[in-house]
């Protein structure tokens, strides 16, 4: 990966938890952390 790539990819998941945060109420990371600990339980599970 090179830097321009990686910081474009930075930039865009600022920008994505930017959006959230000023037009849904910010609950993304909170989901995604959901998700995370759910799935880290299933791999836990099939290991």
């Amino acid at each position: 990966m090179t830097n321009k790539i990686a910081i474009g990819l930075a930039l865009v998941i600022a920008a994505v938890f930017a959006a959230d945060a000023l037009a849904f109420g910010g609950s993304l990371p909170v989901v995604l952390g959901k998700k995370l600990s759910d799935f880290i339980i299933w791999l836990a599970f099939w290991r």
